[in-house]
Order: structure tokens, then sequence, then C-alpha cells
């Protein structure tokens, strides 16, 4: 009778632990459900408090410990003091708001709509002393993706906001296409910039098609429906015309450059040359030298600086993709760590 009643409690436990483990399963299948058709999610950081608690936890490390306390105290009084300013804002005036997006761009500026609605999220929240900072980042790429990412920007431009744009490293041809926009200009002295010029290059293998008497057909309707291509004949007349039309879109950009920077010698710069911040700021290209770093800091000092980013809430099973990818990494990198140091480690 004992083993009977083991044998049936084992029986019990494995036939629960089995449903609890379905419904697990089905659980997390329902979540991952949802969760791919979530929108993204806006995350806002409010840089001050970012930079105050890194400047106040190096004062206190560079303290010894019998100073600490002292200073403990007194950043407790300049929280009062803060708090004391922020109920007079919510009775009067408010302090202008510093709204931070960033833009890194490829070739297709697949960032573009992400942009929009975070230009569209600014645009309903902002008061009129306040100013956006775009920190962007592009060496350029096609030309209508990036004509769009520019019109996403004019719009706080035609809505009277305050743009201020900073580029760290290279705001080139679609990127200055897109930069050039802003109110402000600013880039670090060895950012590279410029590169006001359409290319195109493709491939042509008629000749080697023909070498193997291989034929290829090409039946247009219009005169100009395909000019250059890559397996038929190409004539001179179609070499004109896409050369004409490269011509066009580089008159464009160049009137798009000029309406936005009227004080520079846009035939000067749009040769398709690049410059350096410190050249640039020479040239007209922009406004003055400096760091987003460096500007986000001096704003701080009498305006609230916000990070604003849309975010694809991840899915469940890609959390747990890029946390085990995560582990992975840092496993190996550790291996090799080891690895390192066992060079200089006594035997």
């Amino acid at each position: 009778m004992n083993e009977w009643l083991t044998e049936f409690g084992m029986f019990l436990a494995q036939a629960l632990s089995l449903i609890v483990i379905l419904g697990l399963l089905v659980a997390l299948v329902v979540r991952m459900k949802n969760e791919s058709g979530d929108r993204p999610r806006l995350r806002l950081e409010e840089l001050n408090d970012n930079h105050r608690d890194r400047r106040r936890r190096l004062m206190m490390a560079a303290k010894p410990p019998g100073a600490r306390k002292r200073l403990l105290k007194a950043f407790r009084s300049e929280d009062k003091a803060e708090g004391k300013r922020g109920r007079k804002h919510d009775e009067g005036s408010t302090p202008p708001v510093v709204w931070v997006l960033d833009f890194h761009g490829d070739i297709r500026a697949s960032g573009t709509a992400r942009l929009a609605e975070e230009v569209s999220a600014v645009l309903e929240a902002a008061g009129d002393q306040d100013e956006v900072v775009v920190r962007l980042e592009s060496a350029g790429g096609l030309v209508h993706s990036y004509g769009l990412a520019a019109a996403e920007l004019d719009r706080l431009r035609d809505a009277g906001l305050s743009t201020t744009v900073c580029i760290d490293k290279v705001a080139a041809s679609g990127g200055y296409l897109m930069a050039c926009g802003a109110d402000q200009l600013r880039a670090a002295p060895f950012a590279v910039l410029g590169s006001i010029g359409v290319v195109a290059q493709l491939p042509n293998i008629h000749r080697l098609l023909k070498r193997h008497d291989i034929d290829v057909e090409l039946l247009t309707a219009g005169r100009y429906k395909r000019t250059l291509t890559v397996f038929g004949e190409n004539t001179q007349e179609g070499r004109d015309k896409f050369l004409d039309d490269l011509e066009s879109t580089h008159a464009l950009f160049k009137q798009h450059v000029a309406t936005r920077r009227p004080d520079l010698d846009i035939e000067a710069v749009a040769t398709g040359e690049i410059w350096y911040g410190t050249q640039a700021l020479v040239k007209g290209l922009i406004d003055a030298l400096g760091t987003s770093e460096a500007y986000l800091v001096e704003r701080m000092k009498e305006a609230r600086v916000i990070s604003l980013r849309l975010e694809p809430k991840q899915r469940l099973g890609d959390r747990l993709g890029l946390a085990i990818s995560r582990g992975v990494e840092a496993a190996v990198a550790r291996g090799f760590e080891v690895l390192e140091n066992s060079r200089w480690q006594k035997r």
C-alpha cells in the first residue's frame, strides 16, 4: 500500500510539473504575440540630473572620508534650494527646455520614420522659449531618402522652434543636406562636412555578353525610361541624359543649401569636396566649433536638457536572444582577458 501511494505521488508530481511547464509555454507564446504589436515607447532622460549625479560622485570620491559628511549636507541644501526654485517656476514662468534628438544615418536614412515621430512629439510639447538640439551623424546616401529626412528637420524650423545641429563626426552629402536647415550649426574641429555633390555609378557587361553571343532585349515606352543599363549597349544620348539628371539633382541640392544658409558662397563649396570642422568654419558651412557634449553642458546652466528617443519595444524572444548574445560575448572577452593576463603572471 505504501509503495502504491509513493508511486501515485510521484506520478501526480510529474503530471503537475508537466501542466505547469505547458502553462508557462502557453503564457510565453501569448505574451510574445501580444508584444509583437506594441508601439514604440518614448524614452525621456533628463541630462541635468545625470550630470549632477556624476559631479557629486566625483566630488565625494575626491574628498577624504572625514569631509564627506559635510559635503552630503551641502548637497541636501542644494537640493532644497533647487526645490524652492522649482516651486516658483510652477507658480510663474517655467525654465526653457532643450530637447535633444539623435540621428545616425545609413545609406537609406532608415531612421527617418523614427525621427519624424520624435519631431511630432517635440512640436506637441515644446514652448516658445525651447530649443531643439539634433546630434547628427551621417555620411549621406540616397537622394530621396535624405530629402525626406531633411524635410522632417525643416518642420522644426517652420514651426519657429530654435534648432541647433551638432556634428561630432560627419555630416556629408545627404547628412549636410539635413544639417544646413538648423538655425545654428556646430561641429567638432575634425568633423567631416560638405560633399555637396551627386554621384552615381553602375557596371556595364554588354561587351562580355556579346563576346559569348548573349543578347539582352530592353523594351521601353518613353524615350528616357531607361538611359544607362547594366546589360544593354549604352548610347551617348543615354549618357548625356543621365548626366543631365545628375546636374539637375545637384542644382536642387545647391538651392536647398543656399536657401537655408544665404550667406554661404554656394558655388565655392558645391564642388563635392569635404572639409574638416576648422576649415568648414572659414568656408561658412558651420557657425561655431565645439562638441555636442560641451554645448549641452553649457546649456544646462540655464535650461533643462531632456533627451528624447522612441525605442521599439523588444519582444521577449528578442530580449532573451540579446541576453544570451551578450553573455557569450562577455564570456569570450573574459577568456581572452585571462589568457592575456596569464602571460604576465609569475610561474
